[in-house]
């Protein structure tokens, strides 16, 4: 058999190993249940099981349709990502939802093929706005908005 997508055999690969991992985890460190009085390993087999199949028909399929070659691993945007979620976590309480999503954006743009400024920044207000609308507001979370020195 030859592969015609290299593309679709990792990812079919993946998805049926991660899918085999949950299936066989859940079912063996939880109790089942059944169907009708669902236990707590009853949804992530379920769910790794659908997985699994997901990722054989994925797998199958690079070996009868022509796709595209995996392109090279970009080290860079997965380590500016990673720091930006850390930052995210360190930088909450010092500077507040507001510093600490500033942060996050901002860093995880850098790790992409193209920054623009104006397109972050906008980016940054509308989900600052969202943010402050749904956690500080609808859910009613103590997040500080701003940073502790500001006295807010």
């Amino acid at each position: 058999m030859h592969i015609k997508s290299p593309r679709d055999f990792w990812a079919g690969l993946m998805f049926v190993g991660f899918g085999l991992f949950f299936l066989v985890w859940a079912a063996t460190h939880y109790q089942m249940g059944t169907a009708v009085r669902m236990g707590p390993a009853y949804f992530p087999t379920v769910l790794g099981g659908l997985l699994a199949v997901l990722g054989f028909i994925v797998f199958m399929g690079s070996f009868a349709m022509e796709g595209t070659p995996v392109p090279a691993f970009a080290l860079r945007p997965l380590i500016l990502i990673s720091v930006a979620c850390v930052l995210y976590g360190y930088l909450m309480k010092p500077l507040g939802l507001v510093g600490a999503t500033a942060a996050l954006v901002f860093v995880s743009a850098a790790g992409g093929h193209e920054f623009k400024w104006k397109e972050v920044t906008i980016l940054f207000v509308i989900l600052m706005i969202f943010s402050w609308a749904v956690f500080v507001k609808g859910l009613t979370l103590p997040f500080p908005m701003w940073p502790e020195a500001l006295g807010y």
